[in-house]
């Protein structure tokens, strides 16, 4: 009998979780990130647009969360990226529309896993920048973070969701600990 019960609640509560759209949080600058920039003595850049791998594996404007949907709060992840990449400039005092160096790129891999016990997300993508229109940079770079996860979806997904942008903040931080990402970006 407790054994029907346990089943049955198991069900009902994957029920409840299936099929659900959750909101990805909007991006938070990552202060260490900005720091990078700024002791960098870059040039003022704009960004560029990013756009996504269309020979990509999976649709990286598309992510699940044990069945539910975690949308991007800009519309898509590739507007994601673009907007964490704007922040981060601008939180830098580098941020410049006009500037004739432009930072944009590819989304190559984006996925999320809330886990059973551990969660893990990854990314990879790959920036180019132009300077007046000639490519000055180009390189691909992933990024992977866990944490610590649950077999219930009301602890699972939240921890999924909260940890998306630090997977983000991480795999922008490994272009700006690039020393040929930076050398491109100096002033002249």
């Amino acid at each position: 009998m407790i054994h029907r019960l346990l089943a049955g609640g198991i069900l009902a509560a994957c029920a409840l979780n299936a099929g659900c759209a959750t909101v990805a949080p909007k991006y938070n600058t990552d202060f260490d990130n900005v720091g990078k920039l700024r002791s960098a003595s870059l040039a003022p850049t704009r960004i560029g647009s990013i756009t996504k791998d269309p020979g990509a594996k999976h649709d990286v404007d598309a992510l699940t969360l044990r069945g539910g949907t975690l949308q991007s709060p800009y519309g898509s992840y590739t507007a994601y990226l673009r907007e964490a990449l704007q922040q981060e400039f601008e939180g830098a005092r580098l941020l410049d529309p006009s500037s004739q160096l432009e930072v944009s790129g590819v989304l190559l891999q984006n996925d999320i896993d809330p886990g059973m016990s551990t969660g893990s997300a990854t990314a990879a993508a790959r920036l180019s920048i132009r300077r007046g229109g000639t490519v000055v940079y180009e390189d691909a770079k992933s990024a992977r973070i866990e944490w610590d996860s649950s077999f219930v979806g009301a602890i699972a997904i939240p921890k999924a969701n909260e940890n998306y942008p630090k997977m983000l903040q991480k795999l922008l931080g490994e272009f700006y600990a690039d020393p040929k990402f930076l050398a491109a970006l100096k002033k002249d």
